[in-house]
């Protein structure tokens, strides 16, 4: 009895160093993603769109390293396109998102608009590691963040927001798909993001046209039952550890 109590107890001492290591493992992977100076640097052809008359160059930035007028042009952005999806929550959410853009932990990916000419010149950049002096005037950005949701490491979008003028250009999709391109290629488990219910144009887009899921962490699946939220969280899985976490309800 007493070998099989031994026995018994190094099994819980190896789980436990099991549990602590992956842990820590999964919390160095979070920080070695965010420490990437430019995640596009390992995507050079993303680093411009051209498509449907929209010609683009992106650049990626810190939340932290903002100029002042980029930061008034996302927050003036953000308030355009959420402040009728949100209602009268808009105040006192715009005061948190104003806070979460220029945290340090904040990732971004800018979408510059480019002239023709410019954009023809552009071309030849497409397979260097560099941005070119061709970026006209931001047009649209992603916001995200690679941080921990139910123990799996994730990269969050806070914001994908477009301007009016912009939108429906295939540029969304594009986005996205690099994000995804970046969540795997820092050994992310899934994308995860939340979405306003009353916006049904992007409900539709993320459901619809890129196939993500309502989330088993959404307040939906939570709670049906419970008291409508606003909101609902989805997600795209990686792997399938991060796929019975996140998506499949117990």
């Amino acid at each position: 009895m007493e070998a099989e109590g031994k026995s018994c107890e190094r099994a819980r001492k190896k789980t436990r160093r099991e549990i602590i290591e992956k842990k820590k493992a999964i919390e160095n992977r979070i920080k070695a993603a965010s420490a990437v100076k430019d995640h596009l640097a390992t995507f050079p052809l993303f680093r411009h769109y051209r498509g449907n008359g929209l010609h683009a160059h992106l650049e990626s930035g810190h939340g932290d390293r903002l100029p002042v007028r980029t930061k008034q042009y996302i927050q003036n952005l953000l308030k355009l396109n959420m402040e009728a999806p949100f209602g009268p929550e808009w105040s006192d959410e715009e005061k948190i998102k104003r806070r979460d853009m220029v945290a340090p932990e904040a990732r971004y990916i800018f979408v510059h608009e480019v002239s023709d000419e410019d954009a023809d010149k552009a071309s030849e950049f497409r397979d260097v590691e560099r941005p070119c002096s061709c970026k006209g005037p931001i047009v649209g950005f992603v916001h995200y963040r690679f941080t921990l949701e139910e123990e799996v490491p994730v990269l969050y979008v806070y914001e994908l927001q477009l301007e009016h003028r912009v939108q429906g250009k295939g540029l969304g999709k594009f986005l996205m798909q690099l994000i995804e391109l970046i969540a795997s290629q820092n050994g992310m488990g899934a994308v995860v993001l939340t979405v306003q219910r009353a916006n049904r144009m992007a409900m539709n887009f993320y459901i619809c046209k890129l196939r993500y899921t309502i989330a088993a962490i959404s307040p939906s699946k939570v709670d049906p039952l419970g008291p409508e939220k606003n909101y609902e969280i989805l997600c795209k899985s990686l792997d399938n550890e991060a796929h019975a976490v996140l998506e499949v309800c117990l």
